[in-house]
């Protein structure tokens, strides 16, 4: 499965440990990808599950987003299509997909699963409904073995994971969110202000960090 290290990529980790051979994270360029990276690691050592790191740098030289240009870049206010548009990766789901098919098959392995949600429909091309499936369909046909591309959160909202997570006794502190990067999650910035709502929602604590 494809792991950020975010809450809700650890969510499904720990959902479908029993059934996961292989986690793979991906590091592409952004601001977050160390500190989530380090979340990643923790818990896949927790769980005893590899973790393959790949890097895709190459996003980070040549495709724009503002998740790409350094923490000043990323826009403060709540997670919605105004505020988060800048943050779109162009197709970095697509790749990464494509990149994990590639490795489970490699590895003589059935199937890959990624962790997108309802709350990214809006805003990212790339996790929404019609895409998956269309990736889906690519993935089998481009493969040997036919392999399935499984998105069982794709309909779930974040609330809706973190209630998941709550049951599972996910540690969401050692999950990283923020899109600026810095040591504590900012709380300002649209990631920030998701991750505050969805723990609330889903009535958990919140062992989170803030700058403010």
């Amino acid at each position: 499965m494809v792991l950020s290290g975010g809450m809700d990529s650890v969510t499904m980790l720990y959902e479908y440990a029993p059934t996961i051979e292989l986690a793979v994270n991906f590091t592409y360029g952004s601001n977050h990808n160390e500190r989530e990276l380090e979340c990643a690691r923790y818990h896949c050592r927790k769980l005893g599950i590899e973790l393959v790191e790949i890097n895709l740098s190459f996003i980070g030289e040549l495709f724009y987003s503002s998740l790409l240009e350094g923490a000043d870049a990323v826009p403060e206010g709540a997670y919605d299509f105004d505020s988060m548009k800048s943050t779109v990766v162009p197709f970095r789901n697509g790749i990464m997909l494509a990149a994990a098919a590639g490795l489970a098959e490699s590895r003589g392995l059935k199937a890959v699963m990624i962790a997108n949600h309802a709350g990214d429909h809006a805003i990212y091309p790339d996790c929404r409904d019609a895409f998956i499936k269309a990736m889906a369909g690519a993935i089998a046909q481009g493969t040997y073995e036919n392999i399935e591309l499984r998105a069982p959160y794709t309909l779930l909202t974040k609330a809706q994971i973190a209630e998941r997570g709550g049951r599972l006794g996910v540690d969401y502190g050692m999950t990283y969110s923020c899109y600026r990067g810095g040591e504590k999650h900012c709380g300002r910035c649209g990631t920030c202000i998701e991750r505050r709502e969805a723990l609330a929602a889903a009535g958990l604590p919140d062992p989170t960090e803030y700058e403010d």
